[in-house]
C-alpha cells in the first residue's frame, strides 16, 4: 500500500500542529513554517502533496507556488487562503494549483479534499507503474550466451545509468549497433522520451544540417514555408542516435560538437539560439582514427562522441551465439510470414556455425528469411539454407595464407600464445597502426580490437 507524504506550509503553528494530528495516522507529515524552508527541500525530495498558505510572511504562497512546479511540476499544490478572494484563487489555478480551502479549515472537509487529490496521485502512479514495467519486458532483444556479449551488456546496462553522456558503439556493419543504442536509452532516466534515430550516411551532405538542427522558413530553395523542427528538437528529454557519424561533413560536425559541448544550437537561417536536453548516441563501421589522421574527421568531435565506447563483437568472433540467434530469428520469421517451423537441425546449426558471416546478423537474418521463405519441411536442414557454397570462417583470403605448414608437434601448441604472438608481431610490423595489424591478420579492424582486449593486449 502507498504511504503518501504530506507537506504543510503555514506560518500559524497552531495551524501547522492542528492539520499534522489530523493526518499523520494515515499520511506522512511534515511541517514548514516559510516558503523558503520548504523550497529547500522540495529541491531534495519530493511530496506528493503540498497545503500551501497564500499569506506567507517573505515569499509568499503565489510565488512559492510558481517555483515549486518549476521544481517539479507533478507535485500536487492545494491552496489554503484566509479569505476567498477570487482573483488570487484564479492565480494560483492558473499556475497549477489542484485546488484551494479557505480558513477557517473545517477537517473534514479538508480530508475529502485531500484524498481526492491523493487519488488522483495514486492512478498516475499505477498508470506510471505499469508502463514502466512494459517498457522494461520490452526492451529491445541483443541475444548472445557468448562472454562477449554478456560482458558487453553489463558495460551497457551500468553507462547507460547516466542521462546525458555520449556513447559511440563501434563494430563492422550488421552486428546490431542500433539494438545496443536502443538497449542505451531504454534503460537511461530518459527512457519515457522519444528514441530517434538517423542515418547519417543516407542524408545528402547538404542536408544534414538541416535536418538535424531544423530551418525556418524560406532558410533555403525548397525549404517549407513552415520551417521545420530538427532531430536534436524532435529527440528532446529522449536519445538522437547518429548511425553512420563518420559520413558527417566537416561542418556538420562543427555543429555537433557545440551541441554537444553547450546543449544550443541554431536552426538554418535564424539567429535565434535554442537549447534542449538530448542524449548523443552514435556508431560507426568505420575506424574514427584513421578518418582523424586523413582530415575527414575531428579529433575534438571524437573524443566528445566517445566519452564511452562500446565494441561490438562480430558474429564471426562469437560462433557460439549463432544457434540461439538463428532460433529466435526463425520463430519471429515464422510468426511473420504464417510458417510453422518446429526448429534448426543440428546440421544446419553446424553449417550457420562454420560459415562466414561478412554480413553479420544482418546477413543471418537474411539466409533464415529466405530459408522460411522457400523450405516446406517443418525442421530447417542444410539445403534449405543455399550457403554451401560460400565456404568455411576463415576470413583470412586464401591467397594470404603461405604453406606449407609445420607438422603438429607432439606435446601440442599453446593456440593462445601462439594468437598472441600474431597479433603482437603484427603491431611491431605496423609501427603500432592496428587497421594496418588487422589487414596483416587478414581480419576486419574491430575483430582486430576485440581480440586484442579479449587478449589484454590493449
Amino acid at each position: 500500500m502507498i504511504r503518501f507524504t504530506l507537506y504543510v506550509v503555514d506560518d500559524e503553528e497552531s495551524i501547522r500542529k492542528g492539520i499534522s494530528l489530523s493526518f499523520k495516522r494515515d499520511y506522512k507529515v511534515k511541517t514548514f513554517p516559510t516558503a523558503e524552508s520548504v523550497l529547500r527541500r522540495v529541491e531534495e525530495e519530493a511530496p506528493d502533496l503540498i497545503l500551501l498558505d497564500i499569506g506567507l510572511p517573505g515569499v509568499s504562497g503565489i510565488e512559492a507556488l510558481e517555483k515549486i512546479k518549476g521544481i517539479n511540476p507533478d507535485i500536487l499544490v492545494i491552496m489554503v487562503t484566509a479569505y476567498e478572494e477570487i482573483q488570487t484563487v484564479i492565480s494560483a489555478m492558473k499556475l497549477g494549483a489542484y485546488d484551494y480551502v479557505v480558513k477557517p479549515i473545517h477537517m473534514d472537509s479538508l480530508r475529502v479534499t485531500v484524498r481526492n487529490a491523493l487519488e488522483t496521485v495514486r492512478m498516475k502512479k499505477e498508470i506510471q507503474a505499469l508502463q514502466d514495467r512494459y517498457l522494461r519486458e520490452n526492451l529491445p532483444c541483443f541475444i548472445g550466451e557468448s562472454n562477449a556479449v554478456q560482458d558487453m551488456m553489463h558495460f551497457v546496462r551500468a553507462v547507460a545509468k547516466s542521462a546525458d553522456t555520449p556513447i559511440l558503439i563501434i563494430g563492422e556493419s550488421g552486428t546490431g549497433k542500433e539494438l545496443i543504442a536502443q538497449a542505451v536509452h531504454y534503460r537511461s532516466p530518459l527512457y519515457r522520451g522519444p528514441f530517434v534515430p538517423i542515418n547519417c550516411a543516407s542524408i545528402p551532405k547538404e542536408l544534414v544540417e538541416s535536418e538535424l538542427f531544423g530551418y525556418e522558413k524560406g532558410a533555403f530553395s525548397g525549404a517549407r514555408t513552415s520551417g521545420k523542427r530538427g532531430l536534436v528538437e524532435e529527440a528532446g528529454e529522449g536519445t538522437l542516435f547518429l548511425d553512420e557519424v563518420g559520413d558527417l561533413s566537416l561542418e556538420a560536425q562543427a555543429k555537433l560538437l557545440r551541441f554537444l559541448e553547450t546543449g544550443e544550437y541554431y536552426r538554418v537561417g535564424s539567429t535565434k539560439k535554442h537549447r534542449v536536453r538530448t542524449r548523443v548516441v552514435s556508431a560507426t563501421n568505420r575506424d574514427l582514427i584513421a578518418l582523424i589522421e586523413k582530415g575527414l574527421f575531428r579529433e575534438d568531435l571524437y573524443y566528445r562522441l566517445a566519452v564511452v565506447k562500446v565494441e561490438v563483437p562480430s558474429l564471426n568472433d562469437r560462433k557460439e551465439d549463432i544457434p540461439p540467434i538463428a532460433r529466435y530469428l526463425l520463430e519471429q520469421l515464422s510468426q511473420r510470414l504464417g510458417k510453422s517451423f518446429s526448429g534448426i537441425s543440428p546440421e544446419a546449426e553446424e553449417m550457420l556455425k562454420k560459415h562466414n558471416w561478412r554480413g553479420n546478423v544482418r546477413e543471418l537474418r537474411n539466409v533464415i528469411e529466405r530459408a522460411v521463405l522457400t523450405s516446406t519441411g517443418e525442421v530447417l536442414m542444410p539445403s534449405d539454407l543455399g550457403i554451401e557454397e560460400r565456404g568455411g570462417s576463415s576470413s583470412v583470403p586464401p591467397e594470404s595464407i603461405k604453406g606449407p605448414f609445420p607438422p603438429l608437434p607432439a606435446g601440442g601448441v599453446d593456440l593462445a600464445a601462439l594468437e598472441d604472438h600474431y597479433m603482437s608481431e603484427a603491431l611491431k610490423r605496423s609501427g603500432g597502426n592496428a587497421v594496418e595489424a588487422a589487414r596483416l591478420l587478414g581480419m576486419s579492424y574491430y575483430a582486430f580490437r576485440y581480440r586484442l582486449r579479449k587478449r589484454k593486449l590493449l
